[in-house]
């Protein structure tokens, strides 16, 4: 980290109104602190460590004295602690001062604060805020070049379904054996030969597998049957690029059933519904948070009748992981207040779960001109799936 970024980090903290980020790590249980401060996971960590960037002027670090060189290459001035009754002398000028943690209510997977060290910080007179918003702005935001990686990621995903749909098609076709490990294992192989990256292998379901929205297997997986619904999910990005992650759905079969067919086509109907709604709100220059947006896209779907089958938010903050930092479409789980901001990077993916099968239909949205872009051929609507695929 150079001064270059504790520059950017001090906007941010001053858009948001705050007197400063403060960053602190235990056995290294908060990887976004080391992430963003490029701390090495190798490195010991056996002591409390605080490193605090004011709105403006001179960061400072706060380390055990038998760790002293753990904030080493960080701008800024150091001080050590030995004893509890001395880190909390140390604590005290940052007293009466507003400081963004990594603490939320809302949104689980940026609260990485535990209760002991956010209940000490307080009673030494600090003022703590969530850094959520702070952290959504400095990593959850695409610039132009993480847009382009994003839309490079995109666009390969997309091949790599029509891909998979082929196989699938193939093997139906000449009543060959088909298992849903093969279908992952494809789209495995395409991720392998574009030098594309993934945190975990991508999502193959079939029949009523095809319900878990989170469904995974060892081995060949499960055998595929004529009339089962097969759900695809996909996500990968560049090495050192950000993720894109779209989901598709067909029917291993030549006709779906007509209830299969019109269930698919409320969930299109409610993608796009969403998606214009984004777009008229962020036109009319309204501030739109990702719970308003999960809001909208679930009330369309329980007006079809569709509340008992929805298991899921509609969706989540994407950038270099594919569940990012940056706004959630929201409502239900780990409600979102945050707004989408120019750069915002996130998916739109309403679903419907029945007992017999579920589905889901999912594209990448980036908010760039003011305005929602979906990413790959899915920005337009020849390249977005409105229907299930059929073999």
């Amino acid at each position: 980290m150079n001064s270059e970024v504790i520059t950017k980090i001090q906007k941010v903290i001053r858009e948001e109104g705050l007197d400063g980020w403060l960053f602190c790590n235990f056995r290294h249980r908060d990887k976004l602190s080391d992430e963003l401060l490029e701390r090495p996971a190798g490195l010991s960590n056996s002591r409390l460590w605080f490193y605090t960037i004011p709105a403006s002027g001179e960061p400072e670090g706060l380390v055990h004295a038998i760790e002293a060189d753990h904030l080493d290459g960080l701008p800024g001035t150091r001080k050590t602690y030995i004893s509890r009754e001395n880190l909390l002398h140390r604590l005290k000028p940052l007293g009466g001062k507003r400081w963004g943690v990594h603490a939320s209510e809302n949104i689980s997977s940026l609260s990485y604060m535990d209760a002991g060290t956010y209940g000490m910080l307080a009673g030494a007179g600090l003022h703590l805020c969530s850094a959520e918003r702070l952290i959504q702005r400095f990593k959850g935001l695409l610039d132009e070049e993480g847009i382009a990686s994003h839309e490079r990621a995109a666009e390969e995903l997309y091949r790599i379904v029509k891909k998979v749909w082929d196989l699938v098609s193939s093997a139906y076709s000449q009543n060959r054996k088909l298992y849903e490990g093969d279908l992952r294992q494809r789209m495995e192989d395409e991720f392998l030969r574009l030098g594309l990256v993934r945190d975990h292998p991508p999502l193959a379901a079939a029949g009523r597998h095809s319900a878990n929205p989170h469904y995974d297997f060892e081995g060949p997986g499960a055998l595929i049957k004529k009339g089962d619904l097969i759900q695809l999910d996909l996500w990968a990005k560049e090495k050192a690029g950000i993720y894109a992650d779209i989901s598709w759905a067909g029917f291993y079969g030549k006709k779906a059933e007509p209830e299969m067919n019109r269930l698919f086509g409320d969930l299109a109907e409610a993608r796009e519904e969403t998606l214009r709604f984004i777009e008229t709100a962020l036109e009319g220059g309204k501030e739109l948070s990702g719970a308003e947006v999960d809001r909208t896209c679930r009330s369309l779907l329980r007006a079809r009748g569709h509340g008992a089958g929805l298991k899921h938010r509609t969706g989540h903050g994407i950038d270099t992981e594919c569940h990012g930092c940056g706004v959630n479409l929201d409502s239900l789980e780990f409600t979102d207040p945050r707004p989408l901001l120019e750069g915002s990077c996130f998916s739109v993916e309403p679903g419907i779960y029945r007992a017999r099968y579920g589905f889901r239909t999912e594209v990448n949205v980036v908010i760039r001109g003011g305005k929602p872009w979906v990413s790959g051929p899915g920005n337009t609507k020849q390249g977005r799936q409105f229907g299930l695929l059929h073999c």
